[in-house]
């Protein structure tokens, strides 16, 4: 693929087709249905994805992937089968509670329940023990497809090393930076987070990063800057 060369100030856009260019397309969140997506967002948290799918693995091979079957297995087993992801006690419970507002909320009806408004939904999830920000949005854009911007360590990562945010940029503002200075496109807000996580993982390193041979050196933001800050 030819590598696109940005300028010295550009923007999100630009952004996105340097990683488009470099990566091509995206493939993300991988899973076979959104109730597959929606167990990855829960048990992704603090561990490696190829721990997330040895995990689900296990799910599948035992015909547990289904909202009957996770509403209806004890914690224990539950714990046992989903042991891959680590902290499975945890995410057990966690999960069991997910599994429980959807039969509370929408009588198990998973197309009924990823159906509600953006804001509605959100709040629900943000409802559930031990699920934060990061993964209630992974949810409602991936497996709702509802428009909202992912932020994650590796967006905050890559925001601070180009300059563009400090120590002090919060959630809500790493994630209106984004969906401020972006077209609202479901498409690209998939694809851009995917993006930032694989060059995250790829080059922005916390520890030995790549930046000379990374796609976005060069790269900087600025315009929107004074806007966000309110000034």
């Amino acid at each position: 693929m030819n590598k696109v060369v940005p300028s010295l100030e550009t923007g999100l856009d630009t952004l996105h087709s340097i990683l488009a260019s470099h990566y091509g397309p995206s493939g993300w969140w991988p899973g076979e249905s959104v109730l597959e997506i929606m167990v990855g967002a829960i048990l992704t948290q603090n561990t490696a994805w190829s721990n997330v799918e040895k995990a689900i693995d296990n799910l599948k091979s035992a015909n547990a992937l289904s909202i009957d079957v996770l509403h209806g297995i004890d914690y224990e087993g539950l714990a046992r089968l989903i042991r891959p992801s680590g902290y499975y006690n945890i995410k057990a419970r966690r999960l069991k509670n997910l599994i429980s507002l959807i039969m509370e909320t929408s009588g198990g009806n998973l197309e009924r329940f990823l159906g509600l408004g953006l804001s509605t939904l959100r709040g629900l999830l943000l409802s559930v023990k031990g699920v934060g920000k990061e993964t209630a949005d992974s949810i409602c854009l991936y497996a709702a497809d509802k428009p909202i911007f992912v932020v994650d360590a590796y967006t905050k990562r890559l925001l601070n090393r180009h300059g563009i945010a400090d120590n002090t940029w919060d959630y809500d503002r790493m994630q209106a930076f984004f969906m401020d200075n972006l077209p609202k496109d479901i498409s690209l807000y998939k694809d851009l987070h995917a993006y930032i996580v694989f060059i995250g993982k790829d080059f922005c390193r916390r520890n030995d990063p790549r930046c000379s041979a990374c796609p976005l050196n060069g790269w900087t933001y600025r315009a929107s800057l004074n806007t966000l800050s309110g000034s």
